[in-house]
């Protein structure tokens, strides 16, 4: 892994996932999803923000027809873990009744947050709910939620980049990497 500077005192990043390793994993999902929903719209319900980048990506390498939604949800706050405590900070425009539903995520750990999601989706009652993540970190599970789609599974490390922030910021980031004490040896 190679060492990345950030403007956090005693703290380096280590590069985790390349761009290119994200972009090729990105069409391999995109080439998945477009098979398996053949012939079908979908809607794509970006959660906020960390989806962003993400899920723009994604939906380039999807050839079926797409719909974008977003859905604002916190769990975190300024903290690095999940408070389990969900709020919605940003409700759907358009009614999913009866329509496929993508839930395109960033993270996954411990699956309060989508399992919360889950439950309010299916209340709306639409034709199926799938979800995509792009990491997954079983490590920190807490509760069992199916991911269909998963990009990449990951070890309990605090990850940012590539839309995942830390207190807002680095998810410009191209790449993903995790932030770890500077006077810690790393592997």
């Amino acid at each position: 892994m190679t060492a990345q500077t950030i403007d956090l005192p005693g703290k380096e990043m280590l590069v985790l996932l390349s761009e290119e390793q994200i972009q090729a994993r990105i069409a391999e999902l995109g080439a998945q999803i477009s098979q398996d929903y053949a012939g079908k719209e979908i809607v794509l319900l970006l959660v906020l923000k960390g989806s962003i980048l993400f899920a723009a990506d994604l939906c380039r390498h999807i050839t079926v027809p797409c719909i974008i939604e977003v859905m604002g949800l916190s769990s975190y706050g300024a903290s690095t873990e999940s408070s389990g405590e969900v709020a919605v900070t940003l409700d759907l425009t358009k009614p999913i009744q009866e329509k496929h539903v993508l839930v395109v995520e960033d993270i996954v750990d411990t699956g309060l947050t989508m399992r919360y999601l889950l439950k309010n989706l299916r209340a709306r009652e639409p034709a199926s709910v799938r979800v995509v993540s792009l990491l997954e970190k079983p490590a920190r599970k807490r509760v069992e939620v199916g991911l269909d789609y998963v990009g990449f599974v990951i070890d309990d490390l605090f990850v940012i980049g590539y839309g995942l922030d830390l207190d807002q910021r680095y998810r410009n980031l191209r790449y993903i990497g995790h932030v770890v004490d500077a006077s810690t040896p790393s592997c």
